[in-house]
């Protein structure tokens, strides 16, 4: 067991919410990825936590997959690009930006909130120590 399992606990919730932050910026950025009609749209990330057991006792959480957003995308109309069908339309990927940024928004604050728990637990057993060696 180890002695201080609050930093596996946090650190495993600092990993997760990385890689949901790491999903939501790629989504964001590839928001207006244009494809022809003829492929796929860009397919949105979405980060599925699962709980874990780090060691007895002691739970934590672990990336459990990545689900993928809807290849089918959006058909927009713009004869003048490139990418355009013979009826004017291209793809878009399907993702909304407003769910997007509460969820970056989400993800962010919870990254944080994991810090500041291994930011307190560090300055906890600092202060243990410290009195440890006053005495």
């Amino acid at each position: 067991m180890t002695t201080f399992p609050v930093f596996g606990v946090a650190g495993s919730g600092v990993a997760v919410y990385r890689k949901w932050l790491d999903a939501v910026s790629d989504n964001i950025s590839n928001i207006n990825t244009v494809r022809p009609t003829s492929e796929a749209a860009f397919r949105a990330r979405y980060v599925i936590a699962q709980a874990t057991q780090l060691e007895p006792g002691v739970g934590g959480v672990t990336v459990g997959g990545i689900r993928l957003g809807s290849a089918e995308g959006r058909m927009v109309y713009d004869p003048t690009h490139p990418f355009a069908d013979e009826g004017g339309y291209v793809r878009l990927p399907d993702i909304d930006l407003g769910s997007q940024m509460t969820q970056l928004m989400m993800a962010q604050r919870g990254y944080q909130a994991n810090l500041a728990v291994v930011d307190r637990a560090r300055d906890a057993y600092s202060a243990a120590i410290n009195v440890g060696r006053n005495a």
